[in-house]
């Protein structure tokens, strides 16, 4: 395997002055896509037709028809797609496992943290839009999505079947503003937390309420483009329990009820920066959030006393591409580096600060050109009101948990991924601990099928 350079054979080395700040003008940006559009040549792209039908408003999505088992076989996306609808189905299946021999083993009903245990976990989901543009709606789409998860380790799930997803979308004044409304996942809308190499892997914004593919809840969210590159976007939604993600479940697993216990609502907002990667203008994604709650959290100060306190987050994170792999072929493959913080009030959260830094690859290789790979390394602060309460009831407890791991995500074929992993953690469970659980080497295992 071979690195390849960062410009095609024969073409002029790129200067340091055309990679600067400089690059991301509006005239250095359209320069820079003409030369791409110059030196390639246009082939047909047979599945492009099948792309007004992903679903629309998330910063992620599943992938194209073009990357999933069963593209078009039998014509079946084609006779669904002069219809105006669209699917997307994928299933995630998960190996977790502590290789250390200090671990301490248990039955699974005692178990404390993913891999104590051999630990596996199935998540499988299947979503179908409906193009409404063809009714002279801006951009309109109807998402209808359903999921089903299974964990051996009850606590990390629990086990669900139920909604995914159910929501309306349409856009106004030429897709200056973005409404989405109705059960929404916000874990894909915000933050960038729906990404598992592309963004944040903290837990802190769904403690906080944010819903997620576990626990969709009702939400109404207006973006609105300033321009290409930089957005505002806003959210009302009702919160997941603040009692957190396994009470949500366990009391609401269809996921149709309007509320659960105790949870009320969250607000939502983010500003963002993003420029795409294009032929010489390396990717920068820049944002900034900060969420409100009303529900019912339990101070933790004071753990006996009915409380009824509001909750809040906040958050800043930031990506960079350092360097284009094949700029001309494909602007997005390269090197990456990004961090996150985020604060939450620790009288309010057992996690109350979260520092993440990573570096990672998209298509490093020549032979493996839509593999990634990843070094993350991150830090959890937790609530000092928790650890002191649990220090005084003479409990071994960490005020901070650390974790490195390194990701490798081969590309077999269309629509099949696995990822192979390695993760070190100095204290792997959430504050207390015994001396055979301070630390953990989880290996992990996992495949991803899109149909």
């Amino acid at each position: 395997m071979t690195f390849r350079s960062g410009r095609p054979k024969g073409a002029a080395p790129l200067s340091g002055r055309f990679l600067s700040k400089t690059a991301t003008s509006t005239t250095k940006r359209d320069s820079a896509l003409e030369t791409a559009k110059s030196g390639i040549h246009t082939q047909t792209n047979p599945f492009a037709k099948f792309d007004n039908l992903r679903e629309k408003g998330g910063a992620f999505t599943a992938p194209g028809a073009a990357d999933t088992i069963n593209q078009d076989v039998a014509s079946v996306r084609s006779e669904l797609s002069d219809l105006g609808i669209g699917f997307a189905g994928w299933t995630l299946n998960t190996f977790v496992n502590d290789e250390l021999g200090s671990a301490a083993r248990s039955t699974i009903a005692n178990q404390q943290y993913v891999g104590q245990n051999p630990t596996f976990s199935t998540v499988n989901s299947m979503i179908a839009t409906y193009d409404l543009a063809r009714f002279g709606i801006s951009d309109g789409q109807i998402v209808v999505g359903a999921e089903h998860q299974y964990w051996t380790w009850k606590s990390a799930g629990p086990d669900r079947l139920g909604l995914n997803a159910f929501s309306y979308y349409q856009t106004f004044f030429d897709r200056k503003i973005e409404l989405k409304v109705g059960y929404l996942r916000n874990q894909h809308e915000f933050a960038g937390a729906g990404d598992k190499v592309f963004g944040p892997s903290s837990k802190m914004l769904f403690q906080a309420g944010m819903s997620n593919n576990w626990a969709p809840t009702p939400a109404l969210n207006l973006k609105y483009n300033f321009d290409d590159r930089l957005y505002n976007k806003f959210s009302i939604q009702r919160s997941v329990s603040p009692a957190g993600q396994y009470a949500h479940v366990s009391e609401n697993p269809t996921g149709l009820n309007w509320s659960t216990r105790d949870a009320g609502i969250l607000l939502l907002d983010e500003l963002s920066y993003r420029n795409k990667p294009i032929p010489g203008v390396l990717e920068t994604w820049l944002r900034a959030g900060a969420g409100i709650n009303n529900s019912s959290y339990t101070d933790l100060a004071h753990p006996t006393q009915a409380t009824a306190k509001a909750n809040t987050v906040y958050y800043v994170a930031a990506d960079k591409q350092f360097w284009q792999s094949a700029a001309y072929s494909s602007a997005s493959r390269g090197i990456y580096g990004g961090f996150s913080a985020m604060y939450a009030p620790p009288d309010l959260n057992r996690a109350s600060q979260y520092y993440e830094l990573r570096l990672y690859a998209k298509g490093l290789f020549d032979g493996r050109p839509t593999d990634q790979m990843s070094l993350v390394v991150n830090n959890t602060i937790w609530s000092h009101f928790a650890v002191d309460a649990a220090m005084a009831k003479e409990q071994l407890a960490h005020r901070d948990s650390t974790a490195i791991s390194g990701l490798y995500t081969a590309h077999l074929a269309p629509g099949i991924y696995t990822t192979v992993g390695l993760t070190y953690i100095n204290h792997p469970t959430s504050i207390t601990y015994t001396p055979q659980t301070g630390h953990a080497l989880n290996i992990l295992v996992s495949t991803s099928v899109f149909f």
